[in-house]
């Protein structure tokens, strides 16, 4: 808690940099590429869909029991590389080499974490799954310029008049989300999940620089900056949080939906799409909304340094704060997966596209089984213009799954190399792990059993999907 409390201190303090540099270390990405189609727990609550119970060899009820089950993941472009990876490894906010421009860095990221789960094989008919789970999430993206870091080090570098050399936007968000899945199958080759869920919301910061400028007296120098833009939060300063700040207590809350569908064709390939986290979140009415016009000047002395062009920066903004509730949309993403399994070789091809916000990803996993044991290699092309490699390592078997990988292994292996300071250079780092147990009664084929959950119940009960799209048939 003490870790999340300082992270959340530090981000209140220092919330006009928030979505613009600090926001690069503190967030982080999960979407585990190598886990879809592989029928874990993970898959099941990702893939509404999917399946996680295998006849004859499954027991009735699975659970990460409050094991680990996260991803950690994070991605930056541009040369503010060197000061990233100068704070991470030093804890040092460092901009010495950065050039003193307009020119741009980008970071994306979201996160989830897997609090708790727990699924239910609810009947053999139509193969029901029923699963409920605890997860916090959040999403950020930054867009902001080399002379945005520069600015918050050492104004003085600034020998030069300039036009627009703040403007940029970027946002947080963080959440709890309560879940329930359900998938069925519909028929033997087609099947229908959906994910409905309930949302708490933890932290949000969004800030646009719309309007800038930096005029330098050489004579004097004397430097005056004024900037116009906005800022959204439901946090000002660092006395509004606490360690609470971490319990769901739904003062800012939100609902969300996600469905797919899984299709098996006579020949053997498997198709699944899923829409997820299509939601939202009204956060509470102490929230703050600040719009500052442009034109606004702040005119540093030679004798003061950037600590003072951060407080008037701050005061410029509180002065303009409006304490109101406001709605924000969830990242909402929708995945589309190809696959056809060849023996101990399976290739998933997969496409992933945030839907409101900027983003996605391409990639091809290719995962090489070997009774229990799986490994995968999987090249993915981020849509915001780079490069990863992922990897993984998993044990499986119908009641125990253990899995460890990164989705940008190269990367993550060399985060402590200094970059090159060009604005085509990007950093990233990537973990992931979990664990999923099965327990209770075997989920037998009816032929093998004297008892089976949905066996010996009413032959013309359907299920839930089987009932809704009933309705659209045609009586004869």
């Amino acid at each position: 808690m003490t870790i999340f409390k300082n992270r959340f201190q530090l981000m209140a303090k220092r919330y006009l940099i928030l979505s613009l540099f600090l926001i690069l270390s503190t967030q982080i990405k999960a979407q585990q590429y190598g886990l879809f189609n592989t029928k874990t727990l993970f898959d099941a609550f990702e893939n509404p869909a999917q399946k996680a119970f295998v006849l004859d060899s499954s027991r009735q009820y699975a659970s990460n029991f409050l094991l680990p089950y996260f991803g950690l993941n994070a991605a930056n472009k541009g040369a503010s590389n060197l000061s990233l990876r100068t704070y991470i490894n030093d804890k040092v906010y460092k901009t010495t080499g950065i050039p003193v421009d307009n020119g741009r860095n980008q970071a994306y990221q979201n996160s989830n974490i897997y609090l708790f789960t727990f699924r239910i094989f609810k009947s053999y008919k139509d193969h029901q799954e029923l699963g409920f789970s605890w997860q916090m999430r959040s999403d950020a993206f930054a867009d902001y310029t080399n002379a945005t870091l520069v600015a918050f080090d050492d104004f003085k570098k600034f020998d030069k008049s300039m036009s627009n050399p703040f403007n940029g936007n970027g946002y947080g968000q963080s959440y709890h989300q309560f879940s329930m899945n359900y998938r069925e199958n519909v028929s033997k080759q087609l099947a229908f999940g959906v994910k409905m869920s309930l949302l708490s919301g933890i932290t949000y910061n969004k800030i646009d620089i719309t309007s800038s400028n930096i005029q330098f007296d050489q004579n004097q120098g004397q430097l005056t900056v004024n900037v116009g833009g906005t800022y959204q939060s439901n946090f000002l300063r660092a006395k509004e949080l606490n360690t609470n700040t971490l319990i769901p207590d739904f003062k800012n809350p939100g609902l969300s939906v996600g469905f797919g569908t899984t299709y098996t064709s006579k020949t053997g390939y498997f198709l699944m799409g899923s829409v997820k986290d299509l939601g939202f979140i009204r956060w509470n009415k102490n929230s703050h909304s600040i719009a500052v016009p442009a034109g606004q000047d702040i005119t540093i002395q030679p004798g003061e340094n950037s600590n003072t062009l951060q407080r008037r920066l701050e005061e410029l903004f509180t002065s303009n704060d409006q304490r109101k509730g406001f709605y924000t949309a969830t990242n909402a993403k929708l995945d589309l997966l190809v696959s056809k399994r060849f023996d101990f070789y399976t290739p998933n091809f997969i496409v992933s596209k945030n839907i409101w916000n900027k983003g996605g990803d391409i990639a091809l996993v290719n995962n090489f089984a070997y009774n229990e044991f799986s490994v995968s290699l999987s090249p993915i092309y981020n849509l915001n213009g780079f490069m990863m490699l992922g990897t993984q390592a998993k044990y499986q078997t119908p009641n125990f799954e253990f899995f460890l990988g990164s989705d940008n292994v190269l990367k993550s292996a060399k985060y402590k190399q200094q970059p090159d300071l060009t604005n085509n250079s990007y950093a990233g780092a990537s973990v992931y792990m979990g664990i999923g147990i099965k327990f209770g009664n075997t989920v037998e084929h009816p032929q093998n059993s004297s008892y089976m959950p949905g066996v010996g119940d009413d032959l013309d009960k359907k299920g839930f999907f089987a009932k809704l799209f009933g309705v659209f048939k045609k009586k004869k």
